[in-house]
């Protein structure tokens, strides 16, 4: 039953978009749609339905006809037909007659530091690659271009923020919407500060998005290429240069030339901390606030944050937890709800775990579902506990608590946790468990009240995982697993008032070990997003080789005679599959290009499939084994691991099913509706 006053739904149509339903004032749910798709990095639409927005107003018990207001954030032009919004299905908003409007890219990032910052006045600064172009912006937002910027599009903005209004003070631009130049070959130009780590990205890992690799991977070189090398100018006005991507005219990519791209690596962090620091020694200059909010997806940068905590000159600097793209969506609901009550709703972020509480029947219904896991701990009182002793014995678990997490940091509700006191265990964690580069970090999430004792926090603390300290002398070599090369931390504080349940499992492993800290990293798997749901946990666990999963009432580890995943059989789930083109045409590597409509419990969805996924599915008969695919697509071991990782992506987009082997197989004529190609 919904309760009387003004529900307000905040859409992010991005990359990492999503959605957030507030109510008088306070964030009711959030999510991004990648956690519902199983797609990483699912970009959505106005005029598209999406998973989130069902999910949401689910949570909530509210209908779409109950709305007061519907917001949406595009990252693009507004004016385009994919974000009309009265063309989506799923809010039907033109036949429940519920309002809505759009609002700029970085005026949603705005809101949404400044929103859950807990402060009445702020200067806020946005720095990201690409956001809205000329024609969206407010006539402020114009004002604050300058001259000539009729065919630009936001890269950087600065607002000055007091009660519910959001003054723009400066905004800067890149033409045409050219944030990444890809016309020369090799190492793309970049006309934005995000663009520009977004460059490097694409130079070595082949994937703009992949700038938290760079920043993990600068820690290990130098810089060669000094600031002058990326751009000219101070401030806000930087004057982007060619020198560096011309010095990259090649496509290799990372493990190819790993000093020079360790080097490079370095370079672009370093250059990005002397163009922040400048960007806000403005902004401190103009603004009579003592508070600086800080988001957009450069905001994710732990050094580059550490600087500006450290050397803002303001009094204290708040970046949210989503200050990527999810983010907007909080910004979206709350510009809403302060545009329908006029009266500015003030809130303090201190946890990200926005996302809707899984119940211990839903909990029992994945376990019941998910092949090969039995429960060996039923009881509340004695999972954190046990977990603990498990922690301390030198297993590696899934850590499921309340809601998820709207941001990109596993925070204690959808973690991978461990015990940090060896070398081992990082090259477990990183190279068994998650199959990523050794060089990635992994963090420590600490109590708060011994962080000073481990970290020179300057005082301050780290509830988000946004900041990098330096391990005190004499801790690091305590806890090798989550010290970076540099020597330093991506510190989570956890606070007993905030994570009660995670902070006594830290407490409970350090009255084991005498170390009041844990590994932390993201429950998820290479190429898939973080954890949602039990039945998602799970998976991960025998995905992964987790020792267990601790829920809030139960653990639960794979069961002796569990078979191995290879030996497990793939049913195909998705309600259609159809070839889009033919399978001769789509020989090679990409394989059949595959349309799938996918059935989750917040709605359909369709997916496009290319490559090796579509190739894996275009192999399920409902009979073979994961190990028998394998044997088709041939390679020997590499082929094992490459069925193994199509068949567990294509299981999270709910496009398969898992089965035990001999445990029945798909009908022999499935329905017309399957479209199985020929």
């Amino acid at each position: 039953m919904s309760s009387p006053g003004l529900w307000v739904l905040g859409l992010s149509a991005s990359h990492n978009g999503g959605a957030c339903l507030v109510h008088d004032g306070r964030i009711v749910v959030a999510v991004q749609e990648e956690r519902l798709s199983g797609v990483k990095r699912d970009r959505t639409y106005g005029a598209r339905p999406g998973l989130a927005v069902r999910y949401c107003l689910d949570s909530a018990g509210i209908g779409a006809d109950r709305l007061d207001l519907v917001v949406l954030c595009a990252q693009g032009s507004a004016a385009s037909a994919e974000h009309d919004l009265s063309l989506d299905p799923e809010l039907r908003v033109v036949a429940n007659r519920v309002p809505w409007l759009s609002i700029p890219h970085h005026l949603g990032h705005a809101v949404s530091a400044y929103a859950t910052s807990g402060s009445r006045a702020a200067a806020v600064l946005v720095v990201d690659g690409l956001g809205s172009p000329y024609e969206d912006l407010s006539a402020a937002e114009r004002a604050a271009c300058g001259p000539g910027a009729e065919a630009g599009w936001e890269t950087l903005s600065v607002y000055e923020a007091r009660g519910r209004r959001l003054a723009p003070v400066v905004k800067r631009w890149v033409d045409g919407g050219r944030w990444l130049d890809r016309r020369h070959g090799g190492m793309p130009r970049f006309g934005s500060l995000g663009g520009m780590y977004s460059a490097v990205a694409e130079q070595i890992f082949g994937d703009p998005m992949e700038a938290g690799k760079v920043m993990g991977l600068a820690a290990l070189g130098r810089p060669v290429f000094g600031p002058e090398e990326f751009f000219g100018g101070r401030g806000s006005a930087l004057r982007f240069r060619t020198g560096v991507p011309e010095r990259f005219r090649h496509d290799d990519r990372w493990p190819a030339r790993q000093a020079t791209y360790a080097d490079l690596a370095a370079s672009v962090q370093a250059a990005l901390e002397v163009a922040l620091l400048g960007v806000v020694a403005e902004v401190r200059a103009g603004s009579s606030a003592s508070v600086l909010c800080y988001a957009g997806g450069v905001a994710l940068n732990c050094v580059a944050n550490e600087r500006l905590w450290r050397g803002s000159g303001f009094d204290e600097v708040f970046v949210p937890p989503p200050a990527e793209d999810s983010g907007p969506a909080i910004g979206a609901a709350f510009h809403g709800l302060w545009q329908l009550s006029r009266r500015h709703s003030v809130v303090t972020l201190r946890r990200d775990g926005l996302g809707r509480p899984y119940s211990a029947g839903e909990v029992g219904a994945a376990i019941a579902r998910v092949p090969g896991v039995r429960v060996v701990t039923d009881r509340a009182d004695r999972v954190v506990e046990a977990a603990a002793t498990r922690l301390a014995a030198g297993e590696v678990g899934g850590w499921f608590e309340g809601g998820s997490e709207l941001g990109p940091r596993a925070l204690g509700a959808r973690s991978i946790v461990a015990d940090p006191r060896s070398h081992a265990m990082k090259e477990r964690v990183n190279g068994h468990v998650k199959r990523r580069e050794g060089f990635r970090p992994l963090a420590p999430a600490i109590l708060a009240e011994h962080a000073d004792a481990w970290f020179d926090t300057g005082a301050g603390s780290s509830p988000f995982m946004l900041r990098s300290w330096r391990f005190r002398a004499g801790c690091a070599g305590r806890v090798p697993a989550v010290v970076h090369h540099d020597g330093t931390g991506r510190v989570q504080t956890v606070e007993p008032d905030q994570l009660a349940r995670f902070h006594r499992l830290i407490a409970a492993f350090h009255a084991r070990t005498g170390v009041p800290l844990i590994l932390n990293t993201s429950l998820n798997g290479p190429g898939e997003p973080i954890a949602e749901t039990p039945h998602d946990a799970l998976w991960c666990m025998l995905d992964l080789g987790l020792d267990f999963v601790a829920f809030e009432d139960r653990i639960v580890v794979p069961a002796p005679d569990a078979p191995a995943p290879l030996d497990l059989v793939p049913v195909v789930a998705c309600s259609s599959y159809t070839v889009r083109a033919p399978a001769t045409a789509g020989a090679g590597p990409d394989g059949p290009r595959l349309s799938v409509t996918v059935r989750t419990a917040w709605g359909d969805r369709e997916l496009g499939l290319a490559g090796t996924l579509s190739t894996v599915l275009a192999l399920v008969d409902g009979s073979s084994t994961v190990r028998e695919l394998a044997r088709t697509l041939g390679a020997g071991a590499a082929g094992d691991r490459v069925a193994l990782d199509a068949v567990r992506l294509l299981r999270r987009q709910g496009v398969v099913d898992l089965r035990m082997p001999g445990g029945g197989r798909v009908p022999a004529d499935p329905p017309a509706a399957w479209g199985r190609p020929g």
